[in-house]
């Protein structure tokens, strides 16, 4: 087991930080989308292939989620974020690539954490109601300046906040690889074949959400074609 690279664990949670705030205080360029976010966390902890397969499931899961008039969707950055350096840093303790058990625990461990981010959303907009408010008392009066201090006040504990999540979740990577490592070969074999199930279902389940023509032909193929390579890549030597 290797020791502890805390330089991957820092850059996890300023990643994850600025993902939370780019989702909806400022740029919204898509960049935290969940297949976005969790590729480059993947590169940031040397497995880029983790981040691409776990946040291939998260983008699925959300890909129909949105937040419409007092209906709040399940925050889909930060378990992408979370799932993709926990798996990442599974494989890295053991100095291997992950594997598909690894994604697998990724998705399921740092899939609750979408309806903590929801919760944790919803406590910072409240907090942010009063800058919002001191903000446009600001700018009446003239002092940009100090409107421009009440929306860094109202955005500094989500960058926070997500980042020490994020930051978590890498960090307790090398003890989850540590129990995965006692787990039963039956047990992640299973994990493994159920790394496509979870594929095909976040397909189903992006696809239920859309109207468009043919849409379960093309969610059938997409799951289908996730499912083949990943089996090709796991009897091709991947281990479970």
């Amino acid at each position: 087991m290797r020791a502890v690279h805390w330089w991957p664990v820092l850059w996890t949670g300023v990643w994850g930080g600025l993902m939370a705030l780019e989702r909806r205080a400022f740029l919204q360029a898509m960049v935290s989308r969940p297949l976005v976010a969790a590729t480059v966390t993947g590169l940031i902890n040397n497995d880029v292939q983790a981040g691409l397969y776990v946040g291939l499931v998260f983008e699925l899961l959300h890909l129909g989620g949105a937040s419409l008039g007092g209906a709040q969707a399940d925050h889909e950055t930060l378990p992408a974020v979370a799932g993709a350096a926990l798996a990442a840093d599974m494989g890295e303790t053991w100095g291997r690539d992950s594997t598909p058990a690894m994604w697998a625990l990724g998705v399921l461990l740092a899939a609750p954490t979408g309806l903590l981010g929801r919760w944790l959303e919803k406590r910072l907009d409240e907090r942010a109601r009063k800058y919002f408010g001191r903000a446009q008392a600001a700018a009446v009066e003239g002092t940009l300046t100090q409107a421009s201090r009440q929306n860094l006040r109202a955005m500094w504990p989500q960058f926070v906040l997500y980042g020490l999540l994020c930051a978590a979740a890498a960090l307790a990577g090398p003890w989850v690889a540590l129990v995965e490592h006692r787990f039963p070969l039956s047990l992640l074999r299973g994990l493994g074949r159920a790394y496509p199930a979870m594929a095909a279902v976040a397909a189903a389940t992006a696809v239920h959400g859309s109207h468009a023509r043919g849409r379960y032909v093309v969610a059938a193929l997409s799951a289908g074609a996730v499912s083949a390579a990943v089996f090709v890549a796991w009897y091709g030597g991947h281990p479970p």
